[in-house]
């Protein structure tokens, strides 16, 4: 029976090859092959449906149904069982549709005298493409043959799909990646920019379909698999004793690449008519439509190993690999599914915008982009699929859309944007070297956050007064080992070279959460923003800490340093962390080097429970920085990971703000020097309003002082307090009505 199976399949895939190499256009090829696919399967009816845009299929070629319904019968995703084949991924085979439920009669068809119905998905790498259908007037059930048969010839029909094969008129049979496409992601990084499309991962293109030959090619599939165990051994024996994470991953990569079942799979698939690319891209094809049905973290994890190991073996059989020839464009889009840190700087400032499949808010991606300044969209689903090298793409950073392959409408209103923007950045450049001193006569000291020495540069070109926060992590999460204590050094003294007599406050390394060092063995934690992270780490590891200490001092070489621990929830942390600075500069004394001529060390505020520190706290600490991010995720219970509620509630709410008022009362009776720093500092709207609630110094990405600064200089502080001061009096739950109301009268 599995010989005649292979024999059948066989059969029926050559004639599809056959018809496919024939003269004609995509109609008559999509007609050829539904007379073709009946008659070897016997049936009375083949279809084809092809989705003309996500949410609706349409009817491209039929034998059997009423050749008037083509092209005019439409059903919605879900609608029907054909719908419901697209819906859902899934196959449905019942020997009597009418009483099956969920099917929908379609007149125009003729489909009444049809009982039994098959129909499978046409999908590509999870993406679906249409259904693909056999009725037939006796009720039955078809058989795990047939249903196997016709799973392969979807397969088939969606990469003849994806190579533009079916091209014609209208919507269904218009040709793929070549109209326009709106997609919703979330901001990693604010800012508007325009280029063209590059992959950091070329897609695979699997031209070689359908093979005679069934032993040559399952020798070529055994050859690509031996290569690609032998990769992945090397891996692991280079990865030993290094990142655990790394490790396991790598461990899944054997466990796959060894499998008799993943292997056995792919060689029946050769056996009955594919070429060894199409049998793992078959396989790569479910592995990707089970991820898309699974929650389970575990499931989902070892799926997406699956389908790396696809992605390798294919590269290995076609011999495409990351280096396919094209040149980078002159205004690169990065588009990617997910991307390290380090690879990310080895693009550089040469990037106009990122866009990414996955990524987080706080991930190493969106630090560095952050960092470099670059436009940055997350959970983009889809780009990977859509996009092509060299496609027209536009990004907007602060709204999270991304505009693909935009027509001239969407063009022009996006180039008026960025004009726009560049307008505004102009006006900004002439209040550069003038201070954020408000229309009462307050000056606000205006700081940036920096991590790459590449930033530096911005503290003159953006009017910064200082760096008020440079993150120390980036230098320990682009490596795959622990940096030198001298390296280190060597990098913080040439921070402190390029700022001149500015300031910088230097953060200790903060890692945990998302900020996972490859080379330190991973914590598996249900909740790692409220886990061993920042200073949790530095207490419990020590040595890393007084390793970082020293490196800051040594880079000082006598001259002023501020150094701030990170997440301090309580004051005992602060007195362990400041211990260990003071054990630092013992050392360094008994070593004969020059101590800091000033030293200053803070902390950072971003747990609540650290307002309400004892009042020997806020005397004892240097100054205090408001971690924004972190303290407002926290205040509201609000994961800023969390699409569903990131945005539910207002930094200008009345609690927020009155909370923030204890801590300035707090500071102001202890002297403390106090600041802001975070994504809100640098939005005007809410830097004002920390303005008028006593803050005087804000801190921000560079690109932000413009715009924070041309709004301070227009504001009154004190109109702006009164109307604080009167909404908590009214018991409204948040000010930015009334404070945009306010705004607009200042603007005129």
């Amino acid at each position: 029976m599995v010989q005649n199976r292979e024999s059948e399949s066989r059969k029926l895939l050559g004639r599809l090859r056959d018809a496919m190499a024939e003269d004609g256009d995509g109609q008559q090829r999509l007609d050829k092959i539904t007379k073709l696919i009946a008659s070897s399967m016997q049936t009375e009816v083949c279809s084809i449906y092809l989705f003309r845009d996500a949410e609706t299929l349409e009817l491209c070629a039929t034998e059997g149904l009423k050749q008037e319904s083509v092209h005019q019968t439409r059903l919605r995703l879900g609608e029907g069982l054909v719908g419901l084949v697209a819906k859902k991924s899934k196959t449905i085979n019942t020997a009597d549709a009418p009483s099956e439920k969920g099917f929908r009669f379609m007149p125009e068809t003729g489909e009444e005298i049809y009982s039994s119905f098959l129909g499978v998905p046409i999908q590509r790498l999870g993406e679906n493409l249409g259904v693909l259908v056999v009725q037939s007037k006796a009720e039955r059930l078809f058989s795990s043959d047939e249903l196997y048969a016709l799973e392969v010839v979807a397969m088939i029909l969606a990469e003849m799909t994806e190579l533009g094969a079916f091209l014609g008129e209208g919507e269904a049979l218009s040709a793929r990646h070549q109209q326009p496409v709106l997609l919703r992601g979330t901001t990693g990084q604010e800012g508007a920019a325009m280029g063209h499309v590059w992959l950091h991962e070329p897609r695979v293109v699997v031209t070689h379909l359908v093979a005679e030959d069934p032993e040559t090619e399952s020798k070529r599939l055994a050859e690509a698999v031996d290569t690609l165990r032998i990769g992945v051994d090397k891996l692991l024996a280079g990865a030993a004793g290094g990142d655990g994470e790394q490790i396991q991953v790598l461990e899944a990569y054997r466990m796959f690449a060894n499998s008799k079942g993943w292997m056995r799979r792919m060689e029946e698939d050769i056996a009955n008519g594919m070429s060894a690319e199409a049998a793992v891209e078959k396989e790569q094809t479910q592995a990707r439509t089970r991820l898309g049905q699974v929650s389970d973290t575990y499931l989902r994890e070892r799926l997406q190993d699956l389908d790396d190991l696809s992605n390798r073996l294919l590269r290995i059989l076609t011999g495409q690999g990351s280096q396919t020839g094209a040149e980078l464009p002159t205004d690169p889009v990065l588009v990617a599914r997910n991307i390290g840190p380090g690879e990310l700087l080895e693009y550089g400032r040469s990037l106009k915008a990122i866009v990414l499949e996955e990524g987080s808010v706080g991930s190493h991606a969106a630090i560095v982009a952050r960092a470099l300044a670059i436009p940055l969209v997350i959970h983009t689903e889809t780009i990977t699929r859509e996009a092509l090298n060299g496609d027209h793409i536009m990004v907007d950073g602060d709204q999270g859309i991304v505009h693909l392959r935009p027509d001239d409408n969407v063009t022009t209103a996006f180039r008026d944007k960025i004009a726009m923007q560049a307008d505004a950045q102009e006006r900004y450049s002439a209040i550069r070297d003038m201070p954020a001193t408000s229309a009462c006569g307050t000056t606000i000291a205006m700081h940036m956050n920096a991590g790459l020495m590449a930033d530096l540069p911005s503290l003159s070109s953006s009017g910064a007064e200082g760096v008020g926060l440079f993150r120390t992590e980036l230098q320990f999460l682009v490596r795959n080992q622990m940096p030198k204590r001298s390296e280190l050094s060597a990098l913080y003294s040439r921070v402190l070279d390029a700022a001149g007599d500015m300031r910088v406050v230097f953060r200790t390394l903060d890692i945990g959460s998302d900020k996972v060092l490859t080379y330190m063995k991973p914590n598996d934690e249900p909740n790692p923003a409220l886990g061993w992270r920042a200073i949790r780490v530095g207490l419990d590891k020590p040595g890393v800490m007084r390793m970082q200490l020293q490196a800051l001092l040594r880079a000082a070489a006598g001259r002023n340093l501020s150094i701030m621990f990170p997440f301090v929830a309580q004051y005992s942390e602060y007195v362990a962390a400041k211990a260990e600075m003071d054990k630092a500069m013992e050392r360094e004394r008994r070593l004969g080097h020059p101590l800091p001529e000033k030293l200053e060390i803070g902390a950072m505020l971003e747990t609540p429970s650290l307002a309400f520190a004892p009042q020997a706290f806020f005397d004892e600490v240097g100054f205090l920085s408001i971690g924004g991010n972190d303290l407002k995720q926290f205040f509201f219970a609000a994961d800023r990971e969390n699409e569903r509620v990131r945005r539910r509630y207002d930094t200008l709410s009345i609690p927020f703000l009155s909370f923030l008022q204890g801590i300035v009362a707090r500071c102001a009776t202890s002297g403390t020097a106090l600041s802001f720093c975070g994504e809100d500092a640098g939005r005007p709207v809410e830097a004002a309003c920390f303005a008028a609630i006593g803050i005087r110094t804000l801190s921000m990405r560079p690109a932000s002082i413009g715009p924070v600064k041309h709004m301070l200089r227009r504001v009154d502080l004190n109109e702006l307090r009164n109307i604080i001061e009167e909404c908590h009096e009214k018991g409204a739950e948040s000010v930015r009505e009334p404070v945009m109301d306010y705004l607009k009268t200042v603007a005129r």
